[in-house]
């Protein structure tokens, strides 16, 4: 005898009782024409490569409806082919007014790509010095207990210091020339890489350090060969932070006399009110930004090829 209940059909008028677990008529014949109707996903549309490319398309349309409307008012606003017309301007040779004889190039006297050199030098300056001496001060305060107790304490009290807290008081010790700039830059990039540096050398396993001299490997090879290569990701990863924080802090960095330099620019732009301008230099820097990243992306997976396959 079948478990199952059929229903019989109720001549009173009642509705129909349905026994849990009986498909109802129809029900599937729908979904099952639902399903034949949803069409996949083009495979070009789940590329991770594309996405972003789809996403960006997107961005630009709305952002070209919403000036072409006249939604926003285009001083706080432009469109996206102003933005470009200044681009553009800003990396060529133009009379400076119409009828005029004289030429000029760029803006601010420089073109746009040499302030963008002239700040990722003051950049490197600055994350060069951040990393030689944020990676040296880690391991000192790693290995030396007492005074990592002394020193960490101050160093997490200027990462928490905003840039122009005190770029005051390096104006009045260095003068408002390009040491000013890298002393900025390089206390925005020296506390992430610290704190980056002992924390990795703090998660090595000893049991690895142990064993190494247990086999007769020195102190400074046991170092070299076990220590630093396992602390290395957490030091690019710190190196990565860093790379973020001096971009912040580029702008603040070149408020002061910080011609050439596309902080300044970006910055005077915009008091101007020339708004395509300040925006391209938005695009520029967050563009150049973006490319080192991977760029570091890209070493960090060069020099530890180990990561994720242990």
């Amino acid at each position: 005898m079948s478990d199952a209940t059929t229903p019989t059909p109720d001549t009173t008028g009642a509705p129909t009782p349905v026994v849990a677990g009986t498909a109802v008529a129809g029900t599937s014949i729908v979904e099952g024409e639902a399903t034949a109707k949803r069409k996949p996903m083009p495979a070009w549309m789940k590329s991770k490569k594309i996405q972003p490319i789809i996403s960006l398309v997107l961005l630009i349309a709305v952002w070209w409806a919403v000036t072409s409307a006249g939604l926003i008012n285009s001083l706080y606003l432009p469109g996206p082919k102003a933005v470009w017309d200044a681009f553009i301007e800003a990396n060529s040779c133009r009379p400076a007014s119409e009828g005029s004889s004289r030429i000029v190039c760029g803006e601010q006297q420089y073109f746009l790509w040499q302030h963008l050199v002239v700040s990722l030098e003051r950049i490197g300056v600055g994350m060069a010095l951040g990393i030689v001496v944020g990676v040296l001060v880690g391991f000192i305060l790693a290995e030396i207990g007492w005074l990592n107790r002394i020193i960490l304490p101050y160093i997490n009290f200027i990462r928490a210091l905003p840039p122009l807290g005190y770029i005051g008081l390096l104006i009045v010790w260095f003068g408002i020339g390009d040491t000013t700039k890298i002393w900025l830059l390089f206390l925005a990039a020296f506390p992430p890489i610290v704190l980056a540096t002992v924390d990795g050398i703090n998660s090595v396993n000893r049991d690895r350090v142990n064993s190494a001299l247990s086999l007769g490997a020195s102190r400074p090879k046991a170092f070299l060969f076990v220590v630093f290569p396992s602390a290395l990701p957490s030091i690019m990863n710190g190196i990565r932070l860093a790379i973020g924080f001096a971009w912040t802090t580029v702008v603040a960095a070149e408020l002061n006399n910080g011609i050439p330099g596309i902080g300044a620019l970006a910055y005077l732009s915009g008091t101007e009110l020339n708004t395509p301008l300040t925006i391209a230099c938005i695009f520029v820097i967050g563009i150049a930004a973006l490319l080192l990243d991977w760029l570091i992306l890209g070493i960090t997976h060069l020099v530890t090829p180990w990561v994720g396959k242990e």
